[in-house]
């Protein structure tokens, strides 16, 4: 488990902070995403969290162990059960893909039987048993990332941290990679923690996620509830996108999973239910995991808005009302 509290990192050479009361709890098996836009202090976070940055005030325990208190040796220790994978790789070009992942084991003196053991499991796990003998420059972007995630795995970690791993990849190879982490996740239960501005990295792979801006958590929950309830800090991080509204009546984002109910039953239902048919001004599907969630923008008018929003309460449909913005203001802004 890792345990934040308060946590506040100040640069050191012109004492300007880039993380500020950061508290969060990643529970163990958790997938969770640290979102946000450069700068945001996302991957100064992680880097807290491993020990290759200090912090200044606050508290971040890993697994029992709080980060600052530990000695060099006790942190060099502790890094041991904490994988890291990158946005760009870092293999050594002159050495194969077997010497790549057995290199942390290596450092740490095991034996060449532990090492070919572990070596071999690996290269199964992350399927490049055939690539054993390649070195990096004859690899493509997504085997280069599943070397990478080998050698992290070959200390057994309790921990695996991602900062932007999918970053360099094209969509495809990026699900390849995300469903490789989730199986990694599933079968040996650890903990991954992904740096991402990746929406879709998101979606598809995190059960958590905070949202981070100017170094403070402006958002944190279940992926699933971030993306139903749409709060500001997600709008400002994915942009809002250009939709015509009609300057009368009461314009409703409607944001709900469509596996629960599907949007034809649920306005149609609602306009049957209610005897009043309103227009669907825009609507998009996104994929979470295995569910889908739908987001819809709806008018209705005064006479029947109350009736519209006790009817989506009740059933427990998330919804907010769209605030008209002149083109004239929105060209000053």
């Amino acid at each position: 488990m890792i345990e934040i509290k308060n946590l506040k990192k100040v640069w050191e050479d012109d004492g300007s902070s880039v993380l500020e009361d950061i508290n969060l709890t990643i529970e163990d098996g958790d997938i969770y995403a640290l979102v946000g836009r450069s700068g945001a202090g996302k991957s100064t976070l992680l880097r807290c969290i491993n020990g290759l940055t200090s912090y200044q005030e606050g508290s971040l325990v890993v697994n029992g162990c709080e980060i600052n208190q530990l000695k060099e040796k006790e942190l060099r220790e502790f890094r041991r059960h904490v994988g890291m994978i990158f946005q760009h790789f870092s293999l050594l070009e002159r050495e194969t893909v077997y010497q790549n992942i057995a290199l942390p084991m290596q450092c740490w003196k095991y034996s060449k039987e532990e090492i070919d053991k572990k070596v071999k499991e690996l290269l199964e796990l992350v399927g490049l048993t055939d690539k054993m003998n390649a070195k990096p420059r004859n690899l493509s972007g997504g085997q280069k990332q599943r070397v990478a995630i080998a050698r992290a795995l070959t200390m057994d970690p309790q921990i695996l941290l991602c900062d932007e791993a999918t970053s360099a990849l094209d969509p495809k190879t990026t699900n390849s990679i995300l469903d490789l982490l989730m199986e990694i996740n599933q079968k040996i239960g650890i903990t991954i923690v992904i740096v991402t501005h990746q929406m879709e990295v998101v979606r598809k792979a995190c059960n958590k996620a905070c949202i981070l801006e100017h170094g403070k958590i402006a958002d944190e929950g279940t992926v699933k509830d971030i993306f139903i309830k749409q709060p500001k800090s997600l709008r400002r991080l994915l942009g809002e996108e250009k939709v015509y509204l009609p300057k009368t009546g009461h314009n409703l984002q409607i944001a709900h999973m469509v596996n629960d109910l599907h949007d034809g039953e649920l306005f149609g239902k609602m306009s049957s239910d209610l005897g009043y048919v309103f227009p669907i001004l825009n609507g998009k599907i996104q994929e979470y995991q295995n569910e889908s969630m739908g987001i819809f923008v709806i008018n209705v008018d005064n006479e029947h808005f109350g009736k519209v929003t006790e009817y989506l309460d009740k059933k427990q449909i998330n919804w907010r009302e769209l605030e008209v913005v002149d083109e004239e203001e929105e060209e000053e802004e």
